[in-house]
């Protein structure tokens, strides 16, 4: 069985899209209208601008959405997947390529909730670290005593693969969780390049946001069912799909669990449909018993 899965955030590249707005018509249609949708020229910052350009929050995420599911849609007959799923953002992505979210309201949402994300890391600043060669459990324990400390929040937010997890939560207690962690005997732990908390309680102001957005965006069923990052389950009705969206904000990224749970729905073939090869290295760690590609 097939599945394919979409990057989130980070894995943007400058020059994005370019070769295939140049080679595709309905490709270029797509751009052009999200170009309308969007209110300014997003294809110039992703085909010609710089790294620092693509790293705003509020062009990252639209970029990266408009690069997967163009991609997907421009494989026509040779998109049919027997399960999607994405990464954070990725999530978005999928379910508009799933047929859950039109290409407008699927861009519209991202857009929405870039704009939240960026607003509230301006207003509450946080921090994110990568924790390398330390069991999930023990970080979630080093995670829960250095907020009991009382230097603020620090939780897991994204569990990737094993031994790859990224914690989130207000500066001093994410520098301090690194400290206590590498003591302990963790491999590294790496400040992120990340101006706000993702998937951590600090972004309860962007959640309330987003969520007034989605309730009032229309979801049809997917064409199979999307795995989503909140349970790591899968799901095909809308209304679940909206409630699950919602708490993805404030709630941690389940991916090893539900790449794991679409393993064992029958997964045999993962196909990471958007820039870079990041899914595709995490899933590899996950099981060495799956195929796995991108789409160039």
């Amino acid at each position: 069985m097939k599945a394919f899965v979409f990057p989130g955030q980070g894995a943007q590249t400058p020059g994005m899209g370019k070769a295939l707005y140049e080679s595709n018509d309905k490709a270029k249609e797509l751009f052009e209208q999200a170009n309308e949708i969007l209110g300014f020229r997003i294809t110039d910052l992703m085909f010609d601008g710089t790294a620092e350009d693509l790293r705003q929050t509020k062009v990252t995420q639209p970029a990266v959405f408009l690069d997967s599911v163009i991609k997907a849609v421009c494989l026509g007959e040779e998109f049919k997947p027997d399960m999607v799923g994405g990464h954070s953002l990725g999530e978005f992505s999928a379910l508009t390529a799933a047929g859950a979210l039109s290409f407008a309201d699927g861009l519209k949402l991202v857009s929405a909730r870039a704009m939240a994300m960026q607003k509230c890391c301006e207003a509450n600043p946080g921090a994110m670290a990568a924790i390398i060669g330390m069991p999930d459990e023990d970080v979630d324990k080093y995670c829960k005593e250095v907020t009991a400390e009382g230097k603020g929040i620090v939780i897991p937010a994204n569990y990737n693969c094993p031994g790859q997890l990224v914690i989130s939560g207000n500066k001093e207690a994410v520098e301090r969780a690194c400290e206590v962690i590498k003591e302990a005997g963790a491999k590294r732990a790496i400040m992120l390049p990340v101006g706000g908390a993702f998937h951590s309680p600090l972004m309860q102001n962007a959640k309330d946001e987003l969520e007034a957005a989605i309730q009032a965006t229309t979801f049809h069923k997917p064409i199979c069912p999307v795995y989503q990052n909140v349970d790591g389950k899968a799901h095909t009705e809308p209304e679940e799909i909206k409630q699950n969206l919602v708490a993805q904000l404030t709630a941690p990224v389940r991916w090893t669990k539900e790449v794991q749970a679409m393993i064992e729905a029958g997964a045999t073939e993962f196909t990471e449909c958007g820039p870079g090869r990041a899914l595709q290295g995490m899933i590899v760690k996950i099981s060495k018993d799956v195929t796995v590609s991108g789409i160039e």
